[in-house]
């Protein structure tokens, strides 16, 4: 009896240690190696009855249409450059990146001209809602408006 019932308790302590409570990464390290190349944001949608200014550049969220983004996973750093039409103002901005939470958060943080990104901390924390090879989606809440930037490969 005590054998059966020690077989039980250790049954029992095998079962929930092997189960699957946590869940797998989204992305796999090798899945954000493809991020490397030229990116442009294609569409950026949020409910257009707010008017948001993202990432402290004092530009409309319909500024970063067209945005062409550099990105470097090997190092994880890259740069953004806004186009400056109209009314949108133009800037190339250097950041240091990195993928977190399981491959489910895109952070970045601007690197001034001059200083080392450990120097800067503060960022940006954006949550991935697609990811393939040729685009990607990410999502930023600004003000309680969610915003979905949606990111197209244009060169490696």
């Amino acid at each position: 009896m005590k054998n059966l019932l020690f077989a039980g308790i250790v049954g029992f302590i095998i079962s929930t240690s092997c189960s699957s409570t946590k869940t797998a990464p989204t992305f796999t390290q090798y899945d954000f190696m493809k991020m490397k190349g030229n990116w442009q944001i294609t569409s950026v949608d949020y409910d257009k009855n707010y008017s948001v200014k993202p990432f402290d550049e004092g530009a409309d969220a319909q500024c970063w249409v067209g945005s062409q983004w550099k990105l470097v996973p090997n190092n994880w750093t890259g740069s953004y450059t806004l186009n400056g039409d109209g009314s949108c103002p133009s800037i190339t901005q250097p950041i240091k990146f990195e993928v977190v939470n399981g491959g489910t958060q895109f952070q970045f943080k601007k690197v001034a001209e001059g200083t080392k990104a450990k120097q800067n901390t503060v960022g940006y924390i954006l949550n991935f809602t697609s990811f393939g090879e040729s685009n990607f989606s990410l999502e930023d809440n600004v003000g309680g408006v969610k915003i979905v930037y949606n990111f197209q490969k244009i060169t490696e």
